[in-house]
């Protein structure tokens, strides 16, 4: 047989046993996504997956125990008197010295200049490890902890060889998640941007008018949805009757980009946020051709006056689609819902409160700009087992009357954790790129400062 037959003979049967059938599930899942409809395979997905964690854990869990007995041998231990056991901590323990009594809480300067013991200062040092501990901030820039093992990461293994059946484990769903999910959402994402551009860019050379809105109306639910497959995403939407109307404003939690893809797979809407570059950039574009957006440079202060005269401009006119707003400004861990920006709420109008909240087991999306770029953040997302979120939509909301736009936002977001399950947190979520104020370390002196205060 010559080189050429061989060749040609190989070609034909990948393609008759692995490209036919690729493109075939390819477009059976194109018509499905584009139409909203399922089979309902995720879901036996998603329950199979939750099988096999449980085992794992279960696991993991059993070899710990066999190891921590096998290590556990009996040893004798000191006699160590109560009276020392009382005083480990005092200064007097490290000397000859006999214990002291404690000092009274009302003290005058000399009494406390001449009775110092160590002791004194655990109150200071708990305060600082709690501060380390309990930190209610720092934790919510970064990824979500796990309780048990969802076979993404082995952090909590250190690397170590727990049993030869978890390894074999491990090792299929790596060859599933990169050999055969990864290079299909792959495909799907690649075709999910190019219907985009070309819509919008046909969409974009129409007239306003009605055909035009709904044109671009059912392109973007189309793209969207497909989109979300690139994910192999399962959303389940709750009180769909409260979903954002024309001429409104939908305000969300943010986790991560693909909280546009997820809201937009339901419904259709008018984009806001900052200015990007690269890919994002070229995506934001692309929106831009067949309907208003409005995107703006964070650093400018003259921009933001724009910007919100852009808002109350867009809100006013009732057949434009419903602005889509993420008040906290930055990505967090979907674990809290940090301070809202007031901006949103001095508008005026109708607001459309929605909870979204991710289940961390199956793949974590929350976005961490600071570690991944958006490529790279995709790249994870379409390598995870899937993306499973909760989407609710509550009553629309108005600010009542003589309440301000801080406290309205303040009630909005009360909501919004309530409903989703999140913690609600008054601290301001660009502590993700800055530093805290002067005010937030003169407030804790001064509480520190009231400790010491002696007669």
């Amino acid at each position: 047989m010559d080189p050429e037959h061989l060749v040609v003979t190989v070609i034909s049967v990948f393609i008759s046993f692995w490209f036919t059938p690729v493109m075939f599930i390819f477009g059976f899942v194109l018509i499905l996504a584009a139409t909203g409809k399922s089979l309902g395979l995720r879901r036996y997905y998603v329950k199979f997956l939750l099988n096999v964690f449980e085992y794992v854990t279960k696991t993991i869990s059993r070899k710990q125990r066999e190891r921590s007995s096998g290590d556990d041998s009996p040893q004798e231990m000191p006699d160590v008197s109560s009276e020392k056991r009382d005083n480990v901590f005092r200064l007097t323990e490290f000397g000859n010295e006999a214990p002291r009594a404690n000092l009274t809480r009302n003290r005058s300067y000399a009494t406390l200049r001449r009775e110092f013991q160590l002791g004194d200062m655990c109150d200071f040092i708990h305060e600082g490890i709690q501060a380390v501990v309990d930190d209610a901030v720092t934790k919510r820039f970064t990824a979500e902890e796990l309780e048990s093992w969802n076979l993404l990461t082995r952090t909590n293994t250190q690397h170590q060889f727990i049993s030869l059946r978890l390894t074999i484990i491990w090792c299929v769903g790596f060859m599933i998640r990169y050999l055969v999910l990864l290079p299909f959402r792959i495909m799907i994402t690649v075709f999910g941007v190019v219907w985009l551009m070309g819509c919008t860019a046909i969409i974009g050379m129409l007239p306003e008018g009605r055909v035009k809105r709904i044109l671009n109306w059912h392109s973007c639910l189309i793209c969207y949805r497909i989109l979300s497959r690139a994910f192999s995403a399962i959303i389940t939407f709750h009180d769909r009757e409260h979903r954002a109307l024309p001429g409104g404003i939908c305000v969300a939690n943010h986790t991560s980009p693909i909280d546009v893809i997820i809201l937009s797979a339901d419904n259709c809407y008018a984009m806001i946020g900052q200015r990007h570059g690269g890919f994002t950039g070229m995506i934001q574009r692309a929106m831009s051709r067949s309907t208003s957006h409005v995107w703006f440079d964070r650093s400018e202060t003259k921009d933001r006056h724009a910007v919100a005269n852009r808002l109350r401009a867009h809100v006013a006119l009732e057949h434009n689609l419903p602005m889509l707003i993420f008040p906290e400004g930055t990505c967090i861990n979907n674990t809290s819902v940090m301070m809202f920006k007031k901006g949103s709420f001095e508008v005026g109008g109708t607001v459309y409160p929605v909870a979204i909240k991710y289940d961390p087991r199956f793949g974590d999306a929350f976005w961490n700009s600071a570690r991944h770029n958006m490529i790279q953040y995709l790249l994870l997302m379409m390598s995870s087992w899937a993306i499973v979120v909760d989407v609710w939509y509550l009553p629309p909301m108005q600010m009542e009357e003589g309440e301000d736009a801080v406290h309205f936002a303040n009630r909005v977001k009360a909501v919004i954790a309530k409903k989703g399950g999140l913690v609600d947190l008054e601290w301001d979520g660009m502590l993700k790129r800055a530093r805290p104020g002067p005010y937030k370390k003169q407030m804790i002196q001064e509480q520190y400062s009231s400790q010491l205060k002696v007669e």
